[in-house]
């Protein structure tokens, strides 16, 4: 099935539009209506008014407003699997059906089996093999292309949604807040950075140039006198846990001031950001809903949260009780 990459981005773009639209409060004293009152909610909004009053002690010039969010597990569903790894499955499957020889050989045998432990086992080398595989060898805008296209028809296995209705409607509503008070907000992320690209602005309103991720080789080139940018075989940044601080300054460069993750993955990025000089918030979602969602926290292989729910009192971070705290985790719920 092939999807018009335009015809989807424009209905996306209406779906956010829609949600954030509902999303606005009744009347300017009650923002952020899918969260349930309370100290998690207070907290927030009290930090961007604080940092945003102008002649307040702790006002932050809007040139340092940054606020930077994790994907999975933080924006949107990453169990039970991050959705970019049921993309590489679907590579995969039609890579087999002409290569039927792979079926055999690992990692593929072990993705096809939705078995990420073996996947992992078989090293950067076997992750390489994957990425040579699946993405490179094509330009960047037929791999946007098929993002797209893969995004607008594939469907989560659990509750046969679309992914892209797979995001959390108080983090939307979040984006838009902190976005609507001077924040810029960057997406900051594990997951391949050519991967949310294509999406990110019609689904969360980030724009492709504010998403850093997991990003691979890429060179100039010229195809029947076209020049295109291909995608190659390499690793070159890996955004997870020490990678993200890293990302951050390579590509904002300024020190974040707002901090959403959901994992130990995200540790090295909330500490980044709340260390800082002037005043900081962070945040980490907990998933504690397993019949709206998923509960889950320190012995999962997808999004474990072990160390950083450890080290919350000590740093001052926030808690989402995802089951407490949110009225309404899915817009589709409504």
């Amino acid at each position: 099935m092939t999807v018009d990459r335009r015809a989807f981005l424009a209905s996306a773009a209406g779906v956010v539009a829609a949600t954030a639209l509902r999303a606005q409060p009744a009347d300017k004293g009650a923002p952020l209506p899918s969260w349930a009152d309370g100290p998690v909610k207070k907290a927030l909004l009290e930090f961007v008014a604080k940092t945003t009053a102008k002649g307040g002690k702790e006002f932050v010039e809007p040139a340092e407003r940054i606020a930077v969010f994790d994907n999975d597990g933080t924006l949107w569903c990453e169990q039970p699997v991050y959705a970019q790894v049921f993309f590489v499955i679907d590579r995969v499957k039609a890579l087999v059906a002409t290569k039927p020889e792979l079926k055999e050989k690992e990692p593929f045998a072990a993705l096809l089996k939705g078995d990420l432990k073996g996947v992992m086992a078989s090293g950067e080398t076997g992750i390489a093999e994957l990425m040579a595989a699946t993405h490179a060898g094509m330009t960047t805008d037929e791999f946007a292309k098929g993002v797209s296209d893969w995004i607008a028809a594939a469907k989560h296995p659990k509750t046969g949604k679309r992914f892209t209705e797979m995001v959390y409607l108080p983090m939307l509503e979040v984006l838009a807040h902190v976005r609507a008070s001077g924040y810029k907000t960057f997406i900051v992320s594990g997951g391949g950075i050519e991967f949310m690209r294509p999406w990110s602005e019609a689904v969360y309103g980030v724009p492709p140039e504010q998403v850093i991720g997991t990003t691979g080789g890429l060179k100039f080139a010229l195809r029947d006198g076209t020049p295109v940018i291909e995608k190659l075989p390499t690793l070159v940044h890996m955004d997870d846990k020490d990678g993200k601080p890293v990302g951050i300054q390579r590509h904002i460069g300024r020190r974040p001031v707002m901090c959403f993750g959901n994992s130990d993955g995200d540790y090295e990025m909330l500490r980044w950001t709340t260390t800082g000089a002037g005043p900081r918030f962070g945040l980490v979602v907990h998933h504690t809903d397993a019949k709206r969602e998923f509960a889950y926290d320190r012995e999962s292989k997808v999004g474990r949260l072990d160390k950083a729910l450890d080290e919350v009192p000590k740093h001052g971070w926030q808690v989402v009780d995802m089951a407490k705290d949110w009225k309404t985790v899915f817009a589709f719920e409504k």
